[in-house]
């Protein structure tokens, strides 16, 4: 594509892709973003991917039509080494950036020093809310808030989600069970924003504090991963799932650094350097379950508002969980996001 396409190149949470707006992709735009970001290849070294399912990430953005939305946001999945762009879940990272850009490009107008942008989740039909810094009119990006997995400081970006349980599953707990059993392992089958299968460490012969280098030369484990992956995926409402990006492989143990529970994930054939947003809010909701995978290993606080930090391979993610009558109605995690380039790709 000799003209180019407008695009906005941003980190969001512990991500980066493509921001853009739905009119300016052109009318073959999976063809287009696999050339854009030079897949299928393990290096993507002809595009701008980073060889990596966290880099190699689109978000999609136009004005909403819906009352309760300002913007409605399509995350898509490219990946790196298959001919593959999935809208098969959602991404909470890249979401962070969902609100900054959608002011950068005059989707919603300033309203102070802060902007709450309301985003409808096309992947799953829920909403988020995400808390922007503007002074002067202007997105802030510059700041004191740190998330682990990303170097120094940047400008807060609060978001709330509301009614995600079962947003692609169609339940919190597709099979009603808190725990199922597949080859042998007790395995919770859980929805809240992102479908997940939770399972102990323990059970598949492993620590769960090992480096995700380590765990991806574990050939054995991911082989068991995956077969429980693939029957979990028709357990779950999802069908056959072998060319999809969902369920992601949650394993879970004890906390090490005083936090409620100790995570490595496969996403789902890439062992994640930290956990996605709303990955860490399925694995918090577990905690809180009576059985499952990850009762009798979390530490979970009193009261109904409950902060649970979800400890990764290079730090935790904070959840806050509000509950009521022993259902949680409302999660909110703190996210930040960097606009990195803006400008004209060509593919």
């Amino acid at each position: 594509m000799s003209d180019g396409v407008p695009c906005m190149w941003m980190r969001g949470g512990t991500s980066k892709g493509g921001y853009f707006l739905a009119e300016d992709l052109p009318p073959d735009r999976d063809a287009f973003l696999l050339r854009m970001m030079g897949s299928p290849d393990p290096r993507q070294i002809d595009g701008m991917g980073g060889a990596d399912p966290l880099t190699s990430k689109v978000a999609v953005v136009r004005r909403s039509q819906r009352p309760k939305a300002d913007v409605d946001y399509l995350f898509l999945q490219v990946f790196v080494d298959q001919p593959v762009v999935t809208d098969a879940q959602n991404c909470g990272n890249i979401l962070a950036g969902v609100g900054p850009f959608a002011i950068e490009r005059g989707l919603v107008a300033p309203t102070g020093d802060r902007t709450d942008v309301r985003i409808f989740m096309e992947n799953t039909g829920q909403l988020a809310v995400a808390s922007v810094e503007t002074p002067n009119g202007r997105v802030n990006y510059k700041g004191e808030a740190r998330i682990d997995g990303v170097p120094g400081g940047s400008a807060p970006i609060p978001i709330a989600f509301s009614d995600t349980a079962g947003s692609s599953c169609g339940a919190l707990l597709p099979t009603g069970n808190g725990a199922d059993r597949i080859d042998g392992i007790a395995c919770t089958l859980i929805d809240n924003g992102m479908p997940s299968v939770v399972l102990r460490a323990s059970d598949l012969g492993i620590g769960g504090d090992e480096s995700p280098a380590d765990l991806e030369r574990n050939q054995e484990l991911r082989a068991r991963l995956e077969a429980i992956r693939l029957q979990a995926g028709p357990l779950m409402n999802l069908g056959d799932v072998e060319r999809k990006s969902v369920p992601k492989m949650a394993m879970v143990s004890l906390p090490r650094a005083g936090g409620a529970i100790s995570t490595r994930t496969f996403i789902p054939h890439r062992c994640h350097s930290s956990i996605g947003v709303l990955g860490a809010v399925t694995v918090a909701t577990a905690c809180l379950l009576k059985e499952g995978a990850a009762a009798g290993l979390a530490q979970v606080p009193a009261g109904e508002e409950k902060r649970l930090s979800i400890e990764h391979p290079t730090g935790e993610v904070t959840v806050i969980a509000s509950v009521e009558f022993e259902e949680v109605k409302r999660t909110a995690v703190l996210r930040t996001a960097r606009k990195l380039f803006d400008g004209l790709v060509y593919a």
